[in-house]
Formats: structure tokens, sequence, C-alpha cells
């Protein structure tokens, strides 16, 4: 690979590669085939692998992919088509399904690792052995990854190097399948091997990182930022106890709870990283402004924002990736038959639409924002979601759909923020019905004046303390919705009793 003074650098290809294998992680919310799932993500692999804004500069090309039962772990490999005479074998991080969490968190169990050619085993956390077990047996038309990357080396130049990368989980079984590969016999002799970790979380013990470390690598590098909870896991989680600095958010009652929780999960297990060490960042840096409350759900969606491949790109001075299709809002209300406008971005020209688990009867896509689809058989309320060759858009909760009416309420904002009991307290939304009720967490807030977008109200007295934090939602209740938690509507009471 170049390292010119214009050109990317190995942790810029690699996490780059690395976020490429987020590519349509999920399954279409109307579903399909493992195939047919295994179809969308080789589409939209290559699509970005030739986009030449990317660090990966349009010089990658796809060679083999497998996707395990169950879509739980995913690895492709791919070779450069430039000069450098290098190819990389990349692993699938987390997509929030029960068995990657499982996998993440399964670490009270450790289990033998054993390649050929080690002195003895060494500790790994059962869920890490799984995974790995997982990625290095899954195949394609019957071929491994192994395999596959035996095919393309008897192809290469002699010299030829070969990255082993991931995010997140994927760089947890990296550390794995690095050096298992490294134990095989390969055409024209061993080439040189560099295993670039993102974020990822320890797979074992002291002596499975020594082994790690023991081996000839051409590099062997963990890359993580400094404030993602993720790589602390699990030889350093007492350190984001500490977390966030100002402006937050800080840990309340109830996320020190699940912080201790999460620390003991190893119990008598000691872990440790693999790896030269590389912190991508020195201070707290980036940070996303819309979760910095003391709240749980901040606290949770600054944790995400931490630990994702936009911001490691961010970190190491690449392009981000084509984000998936996204859906802002919908017309809210219709019957079967309808049809409904659906705006949001990304949409692309294999943009599918779902109605909770049914396709559209029919679609057009307008613009790459804009889309018609036709409602499809169904009742009550669902989610419309957008699925393309990238990805499947979240369900957000503008883009609920109800059969008949009336439509789902939501809060927008909230003005002022915070304040004490007894304070005006304007709250923006969509749908309020005149029979609108407003909570400050489970306390019902005087109604001042009503208008079907906005409720002027009155702050109740709260009692603050365990389970009982300070910031808390804003729900209202009307048409029979209440309306869903979001960033948008905290209120932070600054004066309070304590129990």
């Amino acid at each position: 690979m170049a390292t010119g003074s214009n050109q990317p650098t190995v942790p810029q290809v690699t996490m780059t590669l690395s976020a490429i294998a987020a590519t349509a992680a999920t399954p279409r919310p109307s579903g399909e085939t493992l195939a047919e799932q295994s179809t969308r993500i080789i589409l939209g692999i290559n699509q970005q692998l030739a986009d030449t804004s990317l660090a990966t500069q349009g010089t990658w090309v796809l060679s083999w992919l497998g996707v395990s039962p169950g879509n739980a772990n995913m690895a492709y490999l791919a070779r450069n088509t430039d000069s450098s005479n290098s190819f990389a074998v990349v692993i699938r991080g987390t997509v929030g399904s029960v068995t990657d969490l499982m996998e993440d968190l399964d670490v009270g169990t450790v289990v033998p690792f054993s390649l050929a050619g080690m002195p003895s085993p060494v500790s790994v956390s059962k869920g890490a052995m799984k995974a790995f077990t997982e990625v290095v047996t899954m195949n394609t038309a019957g071929v491994t990854l192994a395999q596959a990357l035996t095919t393309a080396l008897g192809r290469a130049q002699p010299n030829p190097t070969v990255y082993v990368t991931g995010h997140s989980l994927g760089g947890c079984i990296a550390t794995m399948v690095a050096p298992y590969l490294q134990t095989l016999t390969w055409p024209g002799g061993k080439p040189n091997f560099e295993l670039h970790t993102f974020a990822a979380p320890t797979a074992g013990g002291a002596d499975f990182a020594a082994y790690v470390d023991s081996l000839v690598w051409q590099a062997n590098e963990r890359h993580y930022n400094i404030y993602d909870m993720v790589p602390q896991a699990w030889n350093n989680f007492e350190e984001t106890k500490q977390w966030y600095p100002s402006p937050g958010p800080a840990q309340d009652d109830d996320v020190k709870a699940v912080m201790s929780t999460l620390a003991a999960l190893p119990g008598p297990n000691v872990y440790a990283q693999p790896g030269k060490e590389d912190a991508l960042n020195t201070d707290y840096d980036p940070f996303d402004p819309n979760v910095v409350k003391q709240s749980f759900q901040d606290f949770m969606g600054q944790v995400a924002f931490q630990h994702a491949n936009s911001t490691y790109l961010s970190l190491l001075g690449a392009p981000d990736v084509p984000s998936g299709p996204v859906v802002t809002v919908v017309e809210p209300v219709g019957t079967v038959g309808a049809p409904v406008e659906v705006v949001g971005s990304g949409f692309g020209q294999g943009g599918m639409v779902d109605f909770g688990t049914m396709p559209a009867s029919k679609q057009d896509i307008i613009r790459d924002d804009v889309m018609i689809a036709w409602a499809p058989d169904g009742v009550g309320v669902v989610d419309i979601r957008v699925t393309n060759n990238l990805g499947t858009s979240p369900a957000v909760p503008r883009g609920q759909f109800a059969y008949g009416g009336p439509a789902s309420v939501v809060v927008t904002g909230i003005s002022p923020d915070s304040g004490r009991a007894g304070d005006q307290v304007q709250v923006s939304g969509l749908y309020f019905g005149p029979d609108a009720q407003v909570y400050f967490g489970d306390h019902l807030a005087e109604l001042v004046e009503y208008a079907p977008q906005q409720l002027l109200v009155k702050a109740p007295t709260v009692t603050i303390g365990v389970g009982k934090p300070a910031t808390i939602n804003v729900t209202v209740l009307s048409n029979g919705y209440s309306s869903p938690a979001s960033p948008a509507d905290e209120f932070t009471y600054t004066e309070w009793h304590q129990n």
C-alpha cells in the first residue's frame, strides 16, 4: 500500500474497510433469506469499495464474503489492485442482535484457545471463542475464509501483505483470527501480517495478549478513542466510571449502577489487551452536543457516538463512508392502498419501503430524499423504514404510520429545558389532542394553554433521589398515545425535594 504524503495511512484504510463491513448488517424488516441479505451486502460493499472519495480510493475489490447462520457474524476478503500487493481480511463488528450482545458480554466464562504450534493453550472468553469459531468455519459455496485467502495469495506477487482488521467486536475477533492465519501454510511462503483493531474489547487474559504479541508482525496496533467505553472492556472498565467530563453527560445513580454491573461481569477472570496502543485523541473531542445531560438516556447516547465508525474515521482524519437510508418524516395517517410520502435521505435507486413487517404494495422513488409508497394491508401503528444495498433506516418517532388514525403523538422540544417546580414550560410537538396530559417523569403537570402543536404547562414538584434523577423525560398522553422518549423532551430540575 502506497504511503506517500498524499496517500492515506494504513489505519485510515483499514478503518474504512472496517466501517464498510457494517454495510446492510440487518435483514430487511419485511423479511429476506440469508442469501438475499448476502447479495445486498455484496452489492453495497462493492459500491463503497469503488468510491474514490474514501480512504480506500477505489482500488480495493471484494474477493470473498461470508455470513454466519443467523447473521451473527460476517467477514470479507478484499484485494488491493494498485501496486502494493496487499490483501485485507475484514471482520464485522456488533450489529445489535441478541447473539452479538451475548458474544460481547459472555466474559464470565473463559475457555482454552489453542492453535497449531502454540506451546500451551491460552484463555479467552467463551463469547469471543464462539464468534471466532463461526468466522473461521463459515463458508460461501463451500469456500472458507482461509481457503479464499489461499487462492488469492496463490495468484499474488512475492512478499504480499495481509491486513487483518475490524471495529468493535470485529476487532476483538480479529485478534484471534490473525494468529490463526499465521499458523497456516501459504503458497509462496508466509505473507507479511498486519493486525489493526479499532474500538476492540479484549478477547482474553494476559496469556492470550502475550501470545498475540509474541508473533512476528509487520504491525500489531490497537487504535482507540480514549472516551469510548468498549475498548476499555474488560481490562480497564473502572476508568469509565469517571465519564464524561464537562459538558457531560456525567453519570447519574442509574448509570453508575449499570456500570458497576457491567464491570462485575468478568468475575474472577482478568483480561488484557494485545497490540501496540494507539490512542487517537488526548481530550474529550469530538462529542455529541445533543446528549450531554445527566441522564441514562443521554449517557448511553454519548456512548454510542463515541464508539461509532464515523467518530473513528473522523479521529483518523479519513472521509466518512456513505450512510444508509434515513427516514425523517412520513404522512402519519392513511388507509390501505393510500399513497404515503416518505421524506428522508440516502434512498438511492434500490430503496425498498416496508410498513412494519409488510412490504409496500408499490413504490416510486421521486428523488434521493423523497419516495411515494402505497400502504399494504395492515392495522394499528407501524414504522415505515427504507432498505437498500447500504442498510435499513432506523425506526424514528416521525416515521410512524397509523392505519385510520389518529396520528402518533411526538414531542419535538422543551423550552426552557431546565428550571424549578412552578416554572412555566412550553412543550412543542405534533398531534396533541384536546385531551392532552403532560407528565414530568410520573408527575402530572398543570396545563395552562393548549394548542395542537404547543402546550404551556407548569412544572410539577418532583422528588429526586436514587432511581429518580434530576433530568427526566416529559411525556404527552393524548389520543391513546404516549410520546416516545428522546433527548428533545428532557427537562432538568435545578431545585428539588430530596428523598
